[in-house]
């Protein structure tokens, strides 16, 4: 069964929405005088918020966080830095763990919501198995006075001292898509200190306010109800007229729903698309004072999870207890059914594969003679390869890198003068991530049509996600080949996004086990890409042979063998001190052959006796291939 994660939260969504806020403002923190042998913690409070920060002074990894509160205290909500998951127990204790420990020296936030202001907050440190690293008790600290939108009388005005701002001053809008006539938080910090600022929408002054002796400020503006629904400049301007700005988006004033027997049902915050680890927050409209039924799906009618709502006096109604889109949760289309009992509504969603890979190069376009530079972030320790295919589709370059402690990734290639003009594409790939990034040598590139499925091997009746790039807003064809190579079902059109990208899930149902083909096509312009559906792990031998034995750094390899027909495989390559370099699901074809040429040595290869495995189910084949030193 699909699991879905909870997490409680207020009633109230601005003061939810406030816990971000004081995730980003621990300079503004009186910390609490309670402290551990083994574990730090400091702890803040707002309101009914409280932050708890957790340090890891000990010699050990922590896994796991427990918090619980005295008998006259009940937690609401909490909220989780990313990474992490939290339960609320029957006990009222709230668990939060992560796949990622917290080594020594390290540090993690959890933000809480209770019922009444400042509680003590009780807690435990454990690891992996579950040994109790540390436990105490911990009382908040509070923070600075807010600041209100009001006019700052003169007498109110510190000296102010150095300079206003500089290039490391930052604030906030809270929220991020405010409204019309809404009530907005305005954080800022490096700004400064004791120095009063003016806060304007565009020309328009809407207050002042002045930072503390750490040149950090929070305050609360409200935004006039005779502006329009548009992009407006929040500007923060000095006594010498110098300014800082943020340009957002404002929406239409909100309405309130008069209380109406008469109230049309209404279910809203429910995108067509969600990624894993995206939280969804539903709210609506309905006849006050009723009781309505949330129930959440998959696409073939297996229930996750029935909730209930209560309708207030207001005709409006929200979950409290958002959902936290987990991040193994199968992918693919769900549904939301509500219903007071006299009206129904079905809603449809989907979950897409979350991108990981973020890469792109320094300029559109190269000349012959320049260097190619690309930098942005992958998943953090794990390799990464690279292949550069010029204008004429010939791999030119290959290589296999290894990402840092936060993800960075870059690289560079010379273009030579004697280099094709044309569209190159590179192909960055991550365990089971593709990345398609298009340049031009000599001109601008037209972006061509390129395709990818988020696995490769589908149960029958399955959703495989099939994701598209091409040029913006256009509308693209796809087709289904099945193992004859016949058409499988009905052309489908699918119009692309203002980025150029798009997606569409595909039922499966009726799919017979075999290999297919995805074909995407514009005009004389087309990709396809391979999938599988049904095939199993093999019962039968394997055996793997290369082309050859000895290979340089850089080399292709091309991996041949055979077994049973149409099995799933897994080829890994592994080097001298047994670390994996690469790992490949593919398959055998209808004559049991296999044939795999992705992989390759990477340029900085240590020279030795490499291995590669080739294994389904519980039959595997082991060769060695030997990597000599580059050639001076």
């Amino acid at each position: 069964m699909i699991m879905l994660n909870y997490m409680t939260k207020s009633s109230t969504r601005g003061i939810f929405l406030s816990i971000t806020v004081l995730f980003s403002l621990l300079l503004f923190v009186i910390p609490s005088n309670a402290s551990a042998q083994e574990i730090n913690v400091m702890s803040f409070a707002f309101e009914e918020t409280t932050i708890i920060e957790f340090t890891n002074d000990s010699d050990e990894e922590v896994n796991t966080f427990r918090i619980w509160l005295g008998s006259d205290f009940n937690f609401k909500s909490f909220k989780t830095e990313k990474g992490w998951v939290g339960e609320k127990t029957s006990v009222g204790v709230i668990i939060f763990t992560s796949s990622e420990t917290i080594k020594p020296g390290e540090s993690v936030k959890f933000g809480v919501k209770t019922d009444k202001v400042k509680p003590g907050v009780n807690w435990k440190a454990v690891d992996k198995v579950d040994n109790v690293i540390d436990t105490g008790k911990v009382l908040s600290g509070e923070l600075p006075k807010v600041i209100q939108n009001t006019e700052l009388e003169q007498d109110q005005i510190l000296e102010n001292t150095g300079t206003s701002f500089s290039t490391e001053s930052i604030f906030r809008i809270v929220p991020e898509k405010p409204n019309v006539g809404s009530t907005i938080r305005v954080t800022g910090y490096e700004f400064g200190a004791s120095q009063e600022f003016d806060f304007y929408i565009d020309s328009k002054k809407i207050g002042s306010f002045e930072t503390d002796e750490n040149g950090h400020f929070m305050t609360t503006m409200k935004i006039p109800e005779e502006y329009k629904a548009d992009r407006v400049d929040f500007i923060i301007k000095d006594k010498d007229g110098k300014e800082k700005k943020i340009s957002l988006r404002i929406g239409e004033i909100e309405n309130r729903i008069p209380g109406s027997e008469n109230t049309k049902l209404t279910i809203k915050g429910l995108p067509e698309i969600l990624h894993r680890g995206d939280f969804l927050e539903i709210f609506g409209t309905g006849t006050p004072d009723k009781t309505i039924i949330v129930e959440v799906a998959t696409f073939d009618g297996e229930l996750i999870n029935s909730r209930t709502a209560e309708i207030d006096s207001k005709g409006e109604w929200e979950l409290d207890v958002p959902i936290i889109i987990a991040l193994d949760t199968k992918l693919g289309k769900y549904s939301v059914t509500i219903t007071d009992g006299k009206q129904t509504i079905l809603k449809q969603w989907a979950i897409e594969s979350d991108k990981v890979i973020i890469i792109s190069s320094t300029n559109l376009k190269f000349d012959q003679g320049e260097i190619m530079k690309f930098n942005g972030t992958a998943m953090p320790n794990k390799p990464i390869e690279i292949i550069l295919e010029d204008a004429l589709g010939k791999e030119i370059f290959s290589d296999i890198i290894q990402t840092d402690d936060i993800g960075f990734v870059e690289f560079e290639f010379p273009i030579e003068l004697s280099s094709v003009k044309g569209t190159y594409t590179i192909i960055v790939s991550q365990e089971n991530e593709k990345k398609f990034i298009f340049v031009g040598v000599g001109q601008l590139p037209p972006i061509p049509f390129n395709l990818e499925l988020d696995k490769l091997n589908y149960k029958a009746g399955e959703i495989a996600i099939i994701s598209i790039i091409g040029k913006e807003s256009d509308m693209v064809s796809l087709r289904i080949l099945d193992p004859l190579d016949n058409p499988k079902g009905d052309v489908v059109m699918i119009a692309l996004g203002p980025d150029g990208s798009g997606s569409y899930s595909l039922e499966l149902d009726g799919y017979l086990s075999g290999v297919y083909i995805a074909v995407i096509s514009k005009g004389n312009t087309q990709s396809t890409e391979i999938f599988t559906v049904g095939l199993q792990t093999g019962s039968s031998t394997i055996e793997i042979t290369t082309t050859k034995t000895n290979y340089l750094p850089g080399d292709s390899i091309l991996v041949l063998g055979n077994t049973s027909p149409n099995v799933i495989l897994n080829i890994i390559l592994i080097d001298p001190e047994g670390n994996e370099v690469k790992m490949k699901e593919t398959f055998s074809d209808k004559n049991g052959q296999i044939s795999e040429s992705s992989f390759r040595i990477p340029n900085n290869a240590e020279p030795g006796m490499w291995v590669i495995n080739a294994n389904s189910g519980s039959n595997y084949d082991i060769i060695e291939i030997e990597v000599l030193a580059t050639l001076q």
